[in-house]
């Protein structure tokens, strides 16, 4: 009888955390600053976007959400340079539509603005890193956080993608279950 509980107990435990490192992989969708509305000029330093998206893990598949006015307002992606200076005039991709959303595809930085005039120079801007896979096996193996000069550097494209990632793990899952039986 001990060794069925045990049995019962170690095959419960590794579905329990199979199932955790497969919701840790799932595509989500973030919705930008955590609210509706949140693509504005902000009212201080601490209610930049890239303070909520400091405490975020985004990773390649997810997607960031934009509800915004777009009579008013828009979302551009552009490049480092072009986030720094704030310039708007050679935009990556222009978004418009008041609900934007856009598919983290590949590990890096990606980076936003507000195409409103002025905005951009107070504050309405928006740095997300896209977590590679070594930067995730890290993160599962509970390595210290990452700093920022880790992520420094061009967004570059992807060696592998998240369903790659799941197909790892759930090999890992037969091996340590293989292990245990």
């Amino acid at each position: 009888m001990a060794v069925f509980s045990r049995n019962v107990l170690s095959s419960s435990l590794v579905a329990v955390v199979f199932c955790l490192m497969l919701s840790f992989t799932e595509a989500r969708d973030h919705l930008v600053g955590g609210k509706t509305d949140s693509w504005k000029v902000p009212s201080s330093e601490s209610n930049s976007l890239n303070r909520w998206a400091e405490k975020s893990r985004f990773l390649i598949g997810d997607s960031l959400v934009w509800k915004y006015d777009g009579k008013t307002d828009s979302v551009l992606e552009v490049s480092k340079r072009d986030y720094v200076t704030c310039n708007t005039s050679s935009p990556i991709a222009v978004h418009n539509d008041g609900n934007t959303k856009i598919v983290l595809d590949h590990s890096g930085a990606y980076y936003f603005i507000s195409g409103t005039k002025g905005h951009c120079e107070q504050g309405q801007k928006l740095i997300v890193v896209t977590l590679s896979e070594k930067h995730m096996s890290r993160f599962f193996m509970g390595a210290p956080a990452l700093s920022p000069v880790e992520f420094e550097g061009p967004a570059m494209a992807p060696t592998s993608s998240a369903d790659n990632l799941k197909a790892s793990l759930v090999v890992a899952f037969g091996v340590v279950m293989g292990f245990l039986f």
